[in-house]
């Protein structure tokens, strides 16, 4: 049976172009590739195949089942774990050489209970410095670090925390946040902890704030070809890995003053063509691009006509020769033209993060 529906345009050569332009930007200090939620919506497995054949060595995920994943799809890189442990899931952990996020006392506790049976796991403590979501505070990092180094069944790995604002123009709070980071690093010597990896730095970090390096950073949508903000330098030429495609299969005439699409929020002004296109929220269309937006055919701006549904969104086509099967852009870029997702997300007050994991499962994924 022929596909017709929306599909996900994945471009695995530029995913590689983009490692390869963000790696020789910062020194070729290694890069934890962070491919949790389905690798942005753009596949964890094949991303990260793909960065794998290029040298990336350390690989992010949210949950242990993503880890899980991973591994049993015959990815050999190290594995970290973002989430909060669960105590529930550590033979599992042990299991598939995951690598854990070490974040709280009760964490440590936990870890000091559990029979590893003669297994080491790898941690990262995380220190909050003011994120304010997982981590010990900066100001018990100390008694944490302390209580740490004498659980026989860890090895410290690495040491870390998580800015807050580092894409953001105005970067005092950041620069806080890292002092008090080098205060813990400070700390740590002192102890003569020495974790081989210590990072802070994340897309916005690495743009804005290069002082936050270290010797390892984590990275997720500058991989994929979007920045997290517009108040970064957008001078690295990394272009977007993900184009979001959707056929047309109705096209019906109208009058002027024909309302369109639920609520009739949208009325034609005169007699016209609308199309219909088979993709709607429920496929990762974001509804509030409505008010502005539009869809690319031939280079064409076809203006969106009223609310998006969950499956469906009619575009106005005129007098556009446009054909049931005749593929629309939705953001990426192809022979029709360019939408950029962090147009898209200006526009509608949101960020590029939530456009591409919200790609449902319904579109086809194609990698190229």
């Amino acid at each position: 049976m022929n596909y017709i529906g929306p599909k996900v345009h994945i471009d695995l050569t530029q995913l590689v172009k983009n490692y390869h332009l963000l790696s020789d930007e910062v020194g070729n200090i290694p890069i934890m590739a962070t491919v949790k939620a389905n690798g942005y919506g753009h596949g964890a497995v094949q991303v990260s195949k793909a960065l794998e054949k290029e040298g990336v060595r350390y690989l992010a995920v949210f949950t242990i089942e993503e880890g899980i994943e991973l591994r049993e799809a015959g990815i050999q890189s190290d594995i970290y774990i973002y989430s909060k442990l669960n105590p529930y899931g550590l033979d599992k952990v042990a299991e598939h050489k995951l690598t854990l996020n070490i974040s709280s006392f009760e964490d440590l506790e936990i870890l000091k209970a559990y029979n590893f049976q003669g297994n080491t796991l790898k941690v990262h403590l995380k220190i909050d410095t003011g994120m304010t979501r997982l981590g010990v505070p900066h100001n018990r990092a100390e008694d944490f670090l302390k209580q740490a180094q004498d659980i026989d069944c860890i090895k410290i790995e690495g040491l870390y925390s998580h800015f807050a604002t580092a894409d953001e123009g105005d970067l005092t709070y950041a620069q806080s946040q890292l002092d008090k980071f080098n205060e813990v690093l400070v700390i740590a010597e002192k102890l003569d902890i020495k974790p081989p990896l210590i990072h802070c730095s994340n897309s916005g970090a690495i743009l804005n704030l290069p002082e936050s390096r270290f010797n390892l950073m984590r990275t997720g949508m500058l991989l994929y070809g979007g920045f997290p903000s517009d108040e970064v330098s957008q001078d690295l030429p990394i272009k977007p890995v993900m184009t979001f495609t959707a056929p047309v299969v109705e096209v019906r005439d109208v009058k002027a003053g024909t309302h369109i699409s639920y609520g009739g929020v949208y009325t034609t002004k005169e007699d016209t063509r609308i199309a219909v296109v088979q993709a709607g929220f429920a496929d990762g269309v974001p509804r509030p691009w409505y008010i502005d937006g539009f869809v690319k055919f031939k280079d064409q701006n076809l203006k969106i006509t009223g609310r998006v549904c969950m499956d469906q969104l009619m575009i106005d086509i005129g007098s556009t020769d446009i054909q049931y099967g005749d593929e629309v852009l939705i953001f990426g870029s192809n022979e029709h033209g360019t939408i950029l997702v962090n147009e898209i997300a200006k526009t509608i007050d949101s960020t590029s993060y939530v456009l591409v994991t919200a790609i449902g499962i319904r579109p086809r994924r194609i990698y190229s």
